[in-house]
């Protein structure tokens, strides 16, 4: 189909905007986010991966961080040779990152608080007597199901 005439327009340079920023901004948009916040806060746009996770004492390639030791036949021919360490430059990260980890996991039920304060209820009033207590639900339930939840909440 032929274009409308006068619709096309030549380009112009634009001489006022910044470069520097415009190419900043576009490195950025294409980086991929960070899920991690120790490791996002820490990293710099302008070092390599490798040498940011370096810095922060994390490894970007478990085989190279902990290389297997090659069996030798005798027991005393066994030596383990240390690496040049790396300057960790932010130790930060990885004191972060080992709190974080080893907070206690938050312990959920897997039933929701109204049925939990229900049963309690039921079984403070009628204990196992799950035939009365079923009598006073209401849409249609029927007292079957209550044998199963009590077990965590019996008093």
């Amino acid at each position: 189909m032929p274009k409308a005439k006068g619709k096309t327009r030549r380009q112009k340079f634009g001489y006022n905007v910044n470069r520097k920023r415009l190419n900043r901004n576009a490195r950025r948009k294409a980086a991929p986010r960070i899920e991690c916040s120790h490791i996002r806060h820490a990293w710099d746009q302008t070092r390599s991966v490798r040498q940011n996770l370096a810095d922060m004492g994390l490894a970007m390639d478990p085989n190279r961080a902990v290389p297997l030791l090659k069996r030798k036949v005798k027991a005393l021919e066994v030596d383990v040779e240390e690496g040049p360490k790396e300057l960790m430059r932010k130790p930060y990260v990885l004191n972060d990152l080992e709190a974080e980890a080893s907070l206690p996991e938050k312990k959920g039920n897997t039933l929701s608080r109204d049925l939990i304060d229900y049963v309690c209820y039921m079984v403070e009033n009628h204990g196992e007597d799950y035939k009365v207590s079923g009598l006073g639900l209401a849409g249609g339930t029927t007292w079957g199901p209550l044998g199963r939840y009590p077990g965590p909440f019996r008093v």
